[in-house]
């Protein structure tokens, strides 16, 4: 099982678990704002790639299991914060644009809409299913997992925001995939898609990032040596670092700051 494959222009594209996750039907079927949320993750996250074509507003309507108008005004939101841009014409449609400030100004006002009791939950309940991947992962994994885990590593790019957000979630949906657990998987693909964006929007800074990247290594490193308490602790120590920073920002946010102090 792999988290990304190409197409035939040689385009990385995420698993077809992942993109499940992201046209899974909405438990609330009558709010834009959970559509455009949806979408926006997907596409903060890198689920859903600059360029890409989305799904007709019918066809959109017909996934996610809302009217047809809920639809329209849920992709209208992604305009107005630049994540989607849409063009007339016979090869039209609603396009992904690469996520710029836009995002931001989205994951901001998400953030502010967690109380500090809830961040602190998620981060409880991501690290506890990370921590199981990373655990069942050492114990399971064999040397050409190992080897394949290396050379994901050697591959991802920790030096610019967006690059470390997308790799720092796709690391944890690697381990998820080395557990050789299904349900693992389903549900670090479904927290990834729900939260990945909120979790890792810490990547904007540069030391969480550099620690991401020691961390991600140290992890494969006991994973490949089936230590399966290194694993888990440093699964721990890095999101407990992702936490703090969520919840700092979170407090800047709230006193009239901006995400970054």
């Amino acid at each position: 099982m792999t988290t990304s494959t190409r197409d035939a222009a040689g385009t990385t594209r995420s698993a077809p678990g992942a993109r499940d996750a992201v046209f899974a039907q909405l438990s609330d079927t009558g709010r834009a704002e959970q559509v455009a949320r949806r979408l926006a993750d997907a596409i903060v996250l890198g689920v859903l790639t600059p360029g890409e074509r989305l799904p007709s507003e019918a066809e959109l309507a017909r996934r996610f299991g809302v009217a047809l108008v809920t639809a329209r005004e849920g992709l209208g939101m992604l305009r107005e914060a630049g994540l989607v841009e849409t063009r007339r014409g016979r090869d039209g449609g609603s396009f992904v644009v690469h996520p710029g400030d836009g995002d931001e100004a989205l994951l901001a006002t998400r953030l502010r809409g967690f109380s500090q009791v809830e961040l602190s939950d998620l981060a409880v309940y991501v690290t506890a299913i990370a921590a199981g991947c990373a655990d069942r992962a050492a114990e399971r994994s064999t040397p050409a997992d190992d080897a394949r885990l290396a050379a994901w590593l050697a591959a991802a790019d920790f030096t610019g925001p967006a690059a470390a957000r997308r790799n720092a979630g796709g690391f944890l949906l690697e381990l998820a995939v080395l557990s050789q657990s299904t349900r693992l998987v389903r549900e670090q693909i479904r927290l990834q898609a729900e939260f990945g964006p909120l979790l890792w929007l810490g990547m904007r800074d540069a030391a969480l990032r550099a620690g991401a990247a020691t961390s991600a290594g140290v992890i494969a490193a006991a994973v490949a040596a089936g230590d399966a308490g290194a694993a888990r602790a440093e699964v721990s120590a890095l999101l407990t670092g992702v936490a703090r920073w969520l919840l700092s920002a979170k407090a800047r946010i709230e006193t009239g700051g901006t995400i970054d102090g």
